[in-house]
């Protein structure tokens, strides 16, 4: 005997084929060998109560609070139960119901979709980049006398564009360039600073080596990324998520540039010093995520167009980074790529007692476990090895 894992429909079906199953048969099993659990937040009673109906009927379940059959609490989170087949079967159960449920049932539509989504179609300002075939490797160009890990070493527009080179003969599928620290405890600096460190490079790259693979603006400023975007780059990568500026959003849409939103609670100069408790990690970082994605389609950004970032490090514990890796397939329920950054943090010296230029190894672990749980691009400092890394990732994953 074997205890047969399946944590989607594809991997079933190659079963199915093995086994020689009958056209017809595949079809209607396909959906009852993935079981997946959902949760509803904070659903009145009488939505639980016919939930939890349903799903009975059907054969799944439903957790609902001890309260909710008499009432006597105002409202319940719903943990749903199920295979495919049955949740839906729920939704179309749903679907003419009153209380909303005609909505609830969309909104599960949408979640199923979304789960098992894993190619997607990034539109830049320049280019389509094809994403979930292989895990894109972005590397890390800080143009800065400040980060924490290379602070120092490429604020030169010589040592910048050598160490592009470097990383793009390395094997990097993007370059990102930053021209302000956002390490705990960093203090924004002025915008002609700020583009007085990154537009030489990328104007560099752009025309005179003219590098092949697109570029990323690090920076949380509308006018640092409207420059860098002419000066040749068509990626906006914004730790705010567009909140910090609030002209972002229509530079990032008039200039056609992709954006990646990351989640931050707080601002770099005060994100690890406050109050960092989460009443539901993922729940609150996916509600935060979905809030930005909202902001960029309502500024007309298209949603082929955008990327999403749990934001390690910022304004999460060491123990939260680590949850934030472990459950990252949790944010696919949004529907977008999923970017994620790890590269020589503070978390990783935490277990390793190491100093940020050697945490290699460790680095390594974080990398491989984010692309087994469902991340599309790896933002990283140590291009070559990362390489390594997520090819062989990706053959595990892939097979």
């Amino acid at each position: 005997m074997k205890i047969i894992p399946i944590r989607k429909p594809q991997e079933a079906l190659e079963w199915f084929r093995k086994i020689g199953v009958d056209a017809c048969g595949v079809d209607a099993m396909l959906p009852k060998t993935v079981h997946l659990n959902i949760l509803l937040e904070a659903q009145p009673c009488k939505i639980a109560n016919i939930i939890k109906q349903e799903m009975l009927a059907l054969g799944g379940d439903a957790a609902i609070a001890r309260g909710s059959v008499s009432c006597s609490v105002a409202a319940s989170d719903v943990l749903i139960m199920g295979t495919l087949k049955q949740i839906n079967r729920l939704k179309e159960k749903l679907k003419n119901q009153p209380f909303g449920l005609g909505v609830l049932a969309e909104e599960l539509s949408k979640i199923l979709q979304n789960l098992y989504s894993e190619k997607f179609v990034l539109k830049t300002s320049q280019r389509e980049i094809v994403l979930g075939e292989r895990t894109l490797i972005m590397g890390i160009l800080n143009a800065t006398p400040d980060s924490f890990s290379d602070g120092g070493l490429f604020n030169d527009e010589r040592r910048a564009v050598d160490h592009a080179l470097k990383m793009r003969e390395e094997g990097a599928d993007i370059i990102d360039i930053g021209g302000e620290s956002t390490r705990p405890g960093s203090r924004s600096v002025p915008t002609k600073v700020e583009l007085k460190r990154v537009l030489p490079v990328i104007e560099h790259l752009k025309t005179k080596v003219k590098v092949d693979v697109p570029i990323s603006i690090d920076t949380k400023k509308a006018e640092v990324a409207r420059r860098a975007v002419e000066a040749g780059a068509e990626i906006v990568n914004d730790v705010s998520a567009m909140n910090a500026d609030r002209n972002m959003a229509a530079v990032v849409f008039e200039t056609n540039a992709a954006v990646i939103l990351m989640h931050m609670k707080g601002k770099p100069c005060n994100m690890q010093k406050g109050d960092l408790r989460y009443h539901d990690l993922m729940g609150d970082i996916a509600r935060d995520l979905q809030q930005s994605v909202n902001k960029a389609l309502q500024a007309g950004i298209g949603e082929n167009r955008i990327v999403i970032d749990p934001g390690i490090g910022f304004g999460k514990t060491p123990e939260d980074n680590l949850r934030i890796i472990k459950n990252l397939a949790q944010l696919k329920v949004l529907g977008m790529p999923l970017l994620i950054g790890t590269s020589r943090k503070s978390f990783i010296g935490r277990i390793t007692g190491e100093e940020p230029r050697e945490r290699l190894e460790g680095t390594t672990a974080t990398v491989a476990a984010a692309i087994m749980n469902g991340c599309h691009i790896v933002r990283v400092h140590d291009v070559a090895t990362m390489k390594k890394v997520a090819a062989v990732t990706d053959a595990i994953v892939r097979t």
